[in-house]
């Protein structure tokens, strides 16, 4: 099961210190040199914010080692730095078949028409658009309304002809399952805390769509980190299709 995580931590450099980390109650957000990313801050018991001042110094490697965690702020800070590298701009369009894109939702709109569709985790925008859909089931780890609770993945997602999973679900170790239960459909990858790597499609998914972070000032972070803000400003959308991968990488 760990072995999407090892994958891409052995793709970040050894030789890159991380300069600043910032916790914030949404965003967490890490500086390494060149580098800036962001990753969904998950901290389902309300615990008291860290501040990882012990990770300034340290490798990005070492500190990628964090998204294994299963204390979710660390694995949060872990996955910040490996989006920190995997989503930056120069280096990821440069990924065959990475495209740039202002709002994919709009693709989706017409793919799902009359097809039964699930999402992990409220995407409330998606949902705006996938009204042609079949059925839409919403999963989520605290329901409300006519959610499903995130157990019934097992039981829901083998039969979905699309399956919506937030990039947080890295963090939180359940994507290499839910990746495995979406095998029978079509399983996208999707919002800022998706690591934009292709190394994620040997282990399921056919679809990635996220944030490439423009490089920020820091005295931005705290502002971030707040959730305030509209993401879209502060980098480029884009999408990676495990077809259009494949057919530019011959």
């Amino acid at each position: 099961m760990w072995q999407l995580y090892d994958q891409l931590i052995e793709t970040i450099p050894k030789d890159v210190k991380i300069n600043h980390i910032h916790v914030g109650p949404t965003w967490t957000i890490v500086y390494a040199g060149p580098y800036c990313g962001f990753a969904a801050t998950v901290n389902e018991r309300g615990l008291s914010l860290p501040v990882f001042d012990g990770l300034i110094g340290v490798d990005m490697q070492s500190a990628a080692e964090l998204c294994k965690s299963w204390d979710f702020l660390k694995a949060s800070a872990g996955t910040a730095v490996v989006n920190a590298y995997c989503n930056h701009p120069a280096a990821a369009l440069s990924v065959p078949g990475m495209e740039k894109t202002q709002n994919a939702f709009f693709d989706y709109a017409g793919a799902v028409k009359n097809k039964k569709a699930a999402i992990i985790g409220h995407f409330f925008n998606l949902e705006r658009f996938l009204t042609n859909a079949a059925s839409i089931s919403v999963l989520e780890r605290k329901p409300s309304g006519d959610d499903y609770p995130d157990s019934a993945c097992e039981f829901i997602l083998p039969q979905q002809d699309f399956i919506f999973i937030t990039g947080s679900a890295f963090i939180n170790k359940t994507l290499p399952r839910l990746l495995q239960l979406s095998a029978h459909g079509r399983a996208v990858v999707l919002g800022p805390s998706t690591p934009m790597s292709p190394v994620l499609f040997q282990y399921g998914a056919d679809e990635l769509s996220g944030l490439l972070p423009n490089y920020l000032p820091v005295k931005q972070a705290a502002e971030i980190g707040r959730g305030y803000v509209k993401m879209g400003d502060f980098g480029q959308r884009v999408r990676l299709r495990k077809e259009m991968h494949s057919t530019k990488s011959l």
